[in-house]
């Protein structure tokens, strides 16, 4: 859904909030121009699979001042769920690491005014899904992983990117999307692009996707 199938939607008044995209019809879409009965219909099912993505996801799309994509993976993973999230004080948002008082601010408010009690709302009757695993317990933490960042690029075989990020999150690590001298490992797949060679660059830690299986196993790998 790009700029001007929104401008015609808002011109339109078919869409009016946030929440009003996941009332649409196939039939309202296929009004638009430009627009016939195989697009409408995909776009639809897009709509549809977007419900599913979880709580990091609506978070980010939410536009709260301050709180980027960074910082709803922070508060998805702390709370797991929308309504833990909604309840928590601007204190207790604000203990967050890598939060701090001029987020947790702009977050608590924006969660205890009317816009957002609305749209919260209006995406549970749509059937959004907002939680999201919490953040690893110390059981469950992987000595290889805990407080390492990796860098997941190119295609892999047996995970998606987004998998594999979620797996290295759940096993203590940290993940990002730009290498850097800070990167522990990089985790190449096929058709890897610019990020492998500054990895090389920068003197990082490349490894295949088998040997992150292997450093996950706790297997001896041939980069130790």
């Amino acid at each position: 859904m790009g700029p001007a199938l929104i401008d015609q939607l808002v011109d339109k008044k078919a869409v009016i909030s946030l929440s009003d995209i996941f009332a649409l019809t196939a039939e309202q879409l296929e009004s638009l121009d430009r627009m016939g009965e195989k697009s409408a219909g995909k776009i639809i099912d897009s709509i549809e699979a977007s419900k599913g993505r979880g709580l990091t996801r609506v978070l980010t799309a939410l536009g709260i001042r301050h709180a980027g994509e960074g910082t709803a993976r922070l508060l998805a993973e702390e709370f797991g769920d929308i309504h833990a999230l909604t309840g928590a004080s601007r204190e207790r948002i604000a203990e967050i690491a890598g939060v701090g008082d001029v987020v947790a601010k702009s977050v608590h408010d924006f969660f205890k005014s009317r816009a957002g009690i609305d749209t919260i709302q209006a995406f549970e009757a749509h059937g959004v899904c907002m939680t999201e695993e919490t953040r690893a317990r110390v059981s469950e933490i992987h000595p290889e992983f805990a407080g390492k960042t990796f860098v997941v690029t190119g295609t892999m075989k047996r995970f998606s990117r987004l998998e594999m990020e979620a797996l290295i999150r759940s096993l203590g690590g940290k993940t990002s999307s730009s290498v850097s001298k800070k990167t522990n490992y990089v985790v190449a797949g096929d058709d890897p692009g610019s990020k492998l060679e500054k990895a090389r660059t920068l003197g990082v830690k490349v490894i295949s996707e088998d040997d992150f299986d292997a450093l996950r196993s706790g297997s001896d790998t041939p980069f130790n």
